[in-house]
């Protein structure tokens, strides 16, 4: 058996970038007996769901956040119902509220309470299970236990597009992976030469051939002569402020979902805003419209069929603190969008910011389980059972109440 170190300095040896190496690149995508696509995003930091969907139609509301954090159409907060706005920085998404292709869910967070660990609470959010006393966090996550629900599942049904590993699509449904910056320069001599060394190691001669395989697709696919929405996209993200990582994010997943792939899941980061909300906010903002954007652009009609989930672990306090920003909390608010969704919706009960009505006297007290969304989606999308979504996929989940998402 060939190492894996003897297997990385003969690919330098050959030319071929180590981050070429399909075991050194986390991106998953996959193929699955559906035409439904669905893109769940984890934001990564704890996003202060207060201030992205602002009930400023609350009097507590003004009080409790001060000057420095601004609500309201006053701010340049966009109406939604009469008692929501949603943020400046998301302007750009009204058009799809007006459609019917946005809406949130308000006042929800996973079962974990009061220890506020970016760590923890992101394991737990993708792990959709192991929040009671003595339960571990399984070693799998929703997404993928959702894929072995279902038969005929391939490697290409769902894609983890990222740098790090996502433990939303661990597990025993094959998936595929791809970080942004892979990039494979090899020679043909060069590939002959890689098939020849490890044809009889099963292990990298497959993990090989798949690397070229989608090296290869992929630059068939630049240099396809782009339609419409394809020159669409490529515009927006020549025009795109402040880097434009998460737009090759969804350019990616938009290239995939296209073909075979029809589950996809990356993170966006930059939600952790203890210090100076409104400044580091409206960009993690900007970020995520620009990639909802990207992703209807690029897929075009398939946008119809589409769900895009937007979840983070947790939300914040309802008090700014002395650095005009906000600490970890617990309630919070997701994001929902595509065709396929029922837009123009603030779902959620909403509990109130008086002093009575807050969780632990600090946050927003959350008034239903952000997966029993998830997995109304799922159900709304591929028609899983009830029984099989509270058990196997979200374990300990009641969906007795789960409103429905999807049209």
């Amino acid at each position: 058996m060939v190492s894996r170190r003897d297997f990385l300095r003969a690919s330098a040896a050959l030319g071929c970038s180590a981050a070429a190496s399909p075991l050194l690149t986390p991106v998953t995508l996959a193929a699955a007996p559906w035409d439904a696509r669905l893109v769940v995003i984890i934001l990564r930091g704890g996003m202060d769901g207060l201030d992205v969907v602002q009930p400023y139609g609350d009097r507590d509301l003004a009080a409790l956040r001060g000057r420095e954090l601004k609500f309201g159409e006053s701010a340049g907060a966009a109406d939604l119902d009469g008692f929501f706005a949603l943020h400046p920085a998301m302007s750009p998404l009204i058009p799809l509220w007006a459609a019917g292709e946005l809406s949130f869910a308000h006042a929800v967070s996973t079962p974990y309470r009061d220890k506020r660990s970016h760590f923890d609470g992101q394991d737990l959010l993708e792990a959709g299970g192991g929040f009671g006393p003595g339960e571990r966090v399984a070693r799998d996550g929703w997404l993928n236990r959702m894929l072995q629900s279902v038969p005929g599942v391939e490697a290409r049904t769902a894609y983890a597009i990222g740098r790090e590993d996502l433990l939303l699509l661990k597990g025993a449904a094959p998936v595929s992976n791809w970080a942004p910056g892979t990039e494979m320069r090899i020679s043909p001599q060069a590939e002959l030469l890689l098939e020849m060394t490890y044809h009889e190691d099963p292990l990298f001669r497959d993990a090989v051939t798949e690397a070229l395989e989608l090296t290869r697709t992929m630059a068939a696919t630049v240099e396809a002569a782009p339609d419409d929405d394809m020159m669409a996209m490529q515009e927006m993200m020549k025009q795109a402020k402040g880097g434009r990582g998460h737009l090759e994010v969804a350019e990616f997943a938009v290239e995939r979902l296209r073909e075979e792939t029809r589950i996809a899941a990356f993170s966006i980061n930059g939600w952790d805003t203890h210090n100076n909300q409104r400044y580091v906010l409206s960009r993690a903002l900007g970020r995520l419209a620009d990639t909802i954007l990207a992703l209807k652009i690029g897929l075009g009609p398939l946008w119809a069929g589409t769900t895009v989930l937007a979840l983070t672990e947790f939300g914040r306090t309802v008090r700014q603190n002395g650095t005009a920003g906000t600490d970890h909390g617990t309630g919070g608010a997701m994001l929902l969008a595509g065709g396929a969704i029922r837009g123009g919706i603030v779902h959620g009960k909403w509990p109130g910011l008086s002093e009575g009505d807050l969780y632990a006297g600090r946050d927003l007290l959350p008034t239903e389980d952000v997966r029993a969304y998830a997995a109304s989606a799922i159900r709304g999308l591929y028609g899983l059972p009830v029984s099989v979504l509270e058990s196997a996929v979200f374990p300990g989940l009641d969906m007795a109440q789960a409103p429905g998402v999807i049209l």
